[in-house]
């Protein structure tokens, strides 16, 4: 018997042909998605140089960006192509940062970007002064395809509006024939001020911050200057253990500083809190000053920069910071300019050691001015506010402690260490100490930076230190905060404006802009205005803020307001945004509901009954009047 029987004999197949398997092999090593062609990694490599040895710092896409985009004055998809590879990201992630920023213009293909772009603020103030007369206008004036006027949020030149800015160059006190004549003239850019005046704030305490008359761009303190004027003795006796560290840091805490951005969190308390963290601790230095009606940041830094870069050395020191972020918006060229050619001087000849100082450059996102956002966009990703705990005094920029500050807060610890914690608190009125920088416009005589005490009411603010109200027009309503701080009546002009003052009243000082309304003007349409921009400065990150404000702003146009939905809506904005955008947005709508209920209440029938057979022709009382 046999026990192993011969096996079947089995057909061979073949599968595949020696050439078959080879265009198998060279298919599948061929690189999926688009690929960068070697002009347009040229151009890339151009603008951003070639790669070190490290390769790229991931960090420094935005910057990057800004080359590209300022260069061909957009961002062609070929070119964010080149740009991913030559950084070895994901196309996908260049992109999607590319496209969340509002100054970064992306086509595909062959589309081409206008030859030029004129933006017109349609912000609060400049609104009130005309904003959207000129965007109807200029289209037609300009006449041509090649230039394209649009919108844009505050650029920050409030008192000066209406604004709008041709390519990189502001056009204060815009008028149609005046942004025609920038246009034919061709200058893109701002004028380069001139380094040649001796700025000091402190002797504007309790007074108006001085102002070109035609809004030109004002000279201000050089490297040279300051130094001659005592300047980075401070920071050098720090530096060399002429100063002890800790006086310094009790001197700030002593003095009530208080974080000049708008959250108010004490500056010496935050200094003690990072230098209690583990080394090594960097500083993020916020100077994305997108708030409506916020101008002070600018007004100081085009005067004055390096009182700011003095302060941002003392604070490094004592709390003893490795490295510092300064995030300036985009929108101030001219500021970037000054900012960029004085931190080289101070290079070059710097008082004592110096941190790494890195200026880095916004793309147009009010979200950025969130601390947590602008970290995220100094890292070079989208700019969307974190989740918290952990805050970003213990995880922030790059994973370590970071000391995130306001530029204004900086700008005054010179002047508070050199003349002592009590020269700052010796401010104030109706029971408040310090000094605050008032950003006003508005229906106003003289608007502008107003460097008055802590607790001053609206009412004086106006009467003292802007010359009254424009003529024919009389108080009605004012912002105390911009557009997330609310809205206020004539008949609260008592209120003293400081941190925790205004919120029994539903507002809260913020950055301490002021935008003052008279009573012509409705407090119902600078609601809707400001609900606006929060709508398009949304980032989209949370679906309450993303979807709310969308919906808030249809709701808010209705001629009369369904206060209940309005009111669910505000609630659930406010309890579950993540972030003080999508929290802040309400106040508005709450504002107007609680002291101009008759601007959004059914309209009523105010004159006799007409003939039989004809329509009832209804209206609003007017201006928040009582029915």
């Amino acid at each position: 018997m046999n026990l192993f029987p011969s096996p079947v004999p089995i057909k061979t197949v073949a599968l595949a042909t020696v050439d078959d398997m080879r265009e198998r092999i060279r298919r599948k090593s061929k690189l999926k998605g688009r690929q960068a062609d070697s002009v347009s990694l040229d151009e890339v490599r151009q603008l951003i140089g070639m790669p070190p040895p490290q390769g790229h710092r991931r960090d420094l896409l935005i910057e990057h960006l800004h080359q590209l985009n300022d260069a061909w004055r957009c961002l062609h998809d070929r070119h964010l192509v080149a740009l991913a590879r030559e950084m070895k990201l994901p196309m996908a992630e260049v992109y999607e940062v590319a496209t969340f920023y509002h100054h970064f213009d992306v086509v595909k293909g062959d589309a081409q970007a206008p030859g030029l772009t004129v933006r017109v603020c349609d912000g609060l103030a400049c609104e009130l002064a005309g904003a959207q007369d000129l965007l109807a206008r200029l289209p037609a004036l300009l006449g041509t395809a090649d230039i394209r006027v649009m919108a844009a949020p505050c650029i920050g030149r409030c008192e000066q509006a209406p604004a709008a800015v041709v390519h990189q160059c502001p056009v204060p006190f815009a008028t149609p024939e005046k942004v025609v004549s920038v246009v034919n003239s061709a200058v893109m850019h701002e004028s380069r001020a001139s380094g040649a005046t001796n700025f000091v704030a402190a002797d504007f305490a309790e007074k108006s911050i001085p102002v070109p008359a035609d809004g030109a761009t004002p000279n201000y303190t050089s490297y040279e200057a300051y130094r001659a004027g005592g300047g980075y003795r401070l920071a050098a006796a720090l530096a060399h253990g002429a100063r002890d560290s800790g006086a310094v840091l009790k001197t700030m805490e002593d003095s009530g500083l208080r974080g000049l951005g708008g959250a108010g969190f004490s500056a010496g308390r935050k200094w003690r809190i990072v230098r209690g963290q583990p080394s090594p601790r960097l500083m993020a230095v916020n100077i994305d000053e997108g708030e409506p009606g916020t101008f002070k940041d600018r007004t100081y830094l085009e005067r004055d920069p390096h009182r700011f870069l003095e302060g941002l050395l003392i604070a490094a020191q004592v709390v003893g910071i490795d490295a510092c972020y300064i995030y300036l918006r985009d929108e101030y060229h001219g500021c970037r300019d000054v900012l960029e050619s004085e931190l080289a001087r101070l290079r070059a000849d710097p008082p004592c050691p110096l941190p790494l100082i890195e200026l880095r450059r916004g793309a147009g996102a009010y979200i950025c001015g969130e601390e947590s956002a602008m970290i995220e966009s100094i890292e070079g990703k989208r700019g969307e506010p974190r989740m918290r705990p952990p805050y970003i005094a213990e995880v922030g920029l790059f994973g370590r402690p970071t000391l995130e500050h306001n530029f204004e807060t900086l700008y005054w610890v010179r002047d508070i260490v050199e003349k002592g914690p009590s020269w700052f608190s010796s401010f104030g009125r109706n029971g408040r100490k310090g000094l605050r920088s008032f950003s006003v416009s508005g229906r106003v005589r003289n608007p502008g930076d107003k460097l008055a005490p802590a607790g001053i009411t609206v009412q004086e603010l106006i009467d003292e230190y802007c010359g009254g109200m424009l003529e024919g027009h009389t108080l009605y309503a004012y912002l105390p905060g911009g557009a997330s701080g609310g809205i206020l009546p004539a008949s609260l002009s008592h209120v003293p404006l400081d941190f925790d003052t205004l919120q029994p009243h539903g507002c809260f000082i913020g950055s301490a802009a002021v935008i003052v309304l008279g009573q012509h003007d409705k407090a119902r349409d600078a609601a809707l205005n400001v609900m606006r921009f929060f709508e398009h400065e949304s980032c989209g990150q949370c679906t309450p803020c993303r979807v709310g404000t969308a919906k808030a702003v249809r709701l808010m146009q209705a001629p009369a307001w369904d206060a209940q939905t309005l009111e669910d809506l505000a609630q659930v904005m406010g309890d579950a945004s993540i972030c003080g955008l999508g929290q802040a947005a309400p106040n508005p709508i709450r504002c107007i509901q609680k002291y101009f209920a008759a601007e959004v209440a059914e309209p009523r029938w105010t004159g006799p009954l007409p003939p039989p057979g004809e329509p009832v022709v209804t209206e609003h009382a007017p201006n928040g009047e009582a029915p």
